[in-house]
């Protein structure tokens, strides 16, 4: 009887992790962006919940044309450390031109 248990318990743990995603942190897929003259910039499988700072955006020369080709919203800041009250929302898959402007992007 006390095997059986056992056996069952263990069975439990196993199925309990495998259900469990591998990557609830991460936002999986690419998010591209373009800086300076339309050179092609980008972060593969960002972390979730946090603000990044989009390399190659300057205060003089923001980053721009991002496609969000995560799994995840992506929301882009103007600003940089994902402050400042413009900004937009970015559904997984969603691509815009050139004219939407952006320093840093945080992942839900």
């Amino acid at each position: 009887m006390r095997l059986r248990n056992a056996a069952l318990a263990v069975a439990s743990a196993v199925a309990l992790v495998l259900a469990v995603p591998m990557s609830a942190n991460a936002a999986v897929g690419e998010f591209l962006y373009k800086v300076g003259p339309g050179v092609p910039a980008g972060i593969a499988d960002p972390q979730s919940g946090k603000c990044i700072n989009l390399f190659g955006a300057t205060e003089k020369d923001p980053a721009f044309a991002p496609e969000n080709l995560t799994t995840s919203t992506a929301t882009v800041f103007l600003d940089f450390d994902c402050n400042g009250d413009t900004f937009y929302v970015m559904n997984p898959g969603k691509i815009l031109g050139d004219r939407l402007k952006l320093r840093s992007v945080i992942f839900s």
